[in-house]
């Protein structure tokens, strides 16, 4: 597919334009995976995915990992992007989404490289957006199964923006936070722009989302605990992910009801 030449090129952070690995032919749906010094859970996640026999394009973003995750990359043969700076867990999503606008994607499917995304629900998360019911289908791990224990300051935020998000969307969502997505072209395009945040990407884009027409569906799905190692939502970065997410929040909502004006 020839792209437009107003569409966004892939980020410059790449060390080359091309992913290492077999081939790189332009399909109808990739599987975006972000990885950061995942050694310890990205072999178990893409034999999973294999496993499946699911017949879909797999790439892994690699962002600037200093830990055995490239080795790993190059013995499966695994399609891949190495960043050589580290861009943060958005910015290597948003590789994603520029790597399938410039080969030609027409659906994408999200999910994270520590096993906590069951790869057998991505069928069900694609379903709703090859079949034209809506452009974005969002994994719930709460209209789903859960099968791990959520930290009590995690489950008050994703709370307390459950209820943000629903009342400016009107309708209940209840799983704003979750990274487990299906898109269509349509989009990942517009998250490929500057409306996508480089570090924490979550109930803002959402909002953001809404706010430019795009059609959301939640789709039951397992989560699972991480395989191996911590979640980048610990420590003092819960503190910076609440306080960053409410200033993306009111920046969304100033554009957004900027413009009505």
């Amino acid at each position: 597919m020839q792209e437009s030449p107003t569409e966004p090129t892939p980020a410059p952070a790449t060390s080359a334009l091309e992913p290492a690995g077999t081939g790189s032919r332009a399909g109808k749906t990739l599987v975006v995976i972000p990885a950061h010094n995942e050694e310890a859970n990205i072999r178990s996640v893409l034999e999973e995915i294999s496993r499946l026999g699911l017949g879909l394009d797999v790439l892994v973003v690699d962002d600037a990992s200093t830990d055995g995750t490239p080795k790993i990359l190059e013995e499966l043969g695994q399609k891949n992007v190495r960043l050589i700076t580290n861009l943060g867990y958005g910015g290597a999503v948003q590789t994603g989404f520029k790597y399938a606008l410039r080969h030609g994607y027409d659906c994408l499917v999200q999910m994270d490289g520590d096993g906590q995304h069951d790869p057998s629900y991505i069928p069900a998360l694609l379903a709703p957006v090859q079949s034209g019911e809506c452009d974005v289908a969002l994994g719930s791990r709460f209209l789903g199964s859960l099968a791990y224990e959520i930290p009590a300051a995690r489950r008050m935020g994703i709370a307390l923006f459950r209820k943000i998000v629903s009342f400016f969307m009107r309708r209940p969502i209840t799983d704003p936070t979750s990274g487990f997505q299906a898109l269509n072209r349509k989009a990942f395009r517009f998250l490929s722009g500057d409306v996508y945040p480089t570090d924490y990407p979550d109930s803002d884009v959402l909002l953001a989302l809404h706010f430019g027409g795009f059609r959301i569906q939640e789709v039951p799905v397992r989560m699972r605990p991480r395989i191996h190692g911590q979640s980048i939502h610990r420590g003092w970065k819960t503190i910076y992910y609440v306080l960053k997410m409410f200033l993306s929040i009111f920046m969304v909502l100033v554009r957004h009801y900027g413009k009505k004006r």
